[in-house]
């Protein structure tokens, strides 16, 4: 998850997270496998955002009382 930019699929990272790559993985498997993790960024970033927890300092993005932003 990550502010928008003029640039595709650029800008200040507000959240990540790692998904695994399995062995004999398809397109829809891991697909799935993002989306179930995106359900769980996007509304936790979009929260911090409302709630004003997100500090933006030098185009890096903090959350303001240090919460990961890593969903590992």
């Amino acid at each position: 998850m990550h502010f928008v930019t003029a640039q595709l699929d650029h800008g200040p990272i507000v959240m990540q997270a790692v998904v695994p790559v399995r062995a004999g993985d398809d397109e829809t498997a891991l697909a799935a496998r993002v989306l179930s993790v995106e359900h769980v960024i996007y509304p936790l970033s979009v929260r911090w955002f409302v709630e004003g927890e997100l500090l933006l300092e030098g185009g890096l993005v903090r959350h303001r009382r240090g919460a990961s932003q890593l969903l590992a």
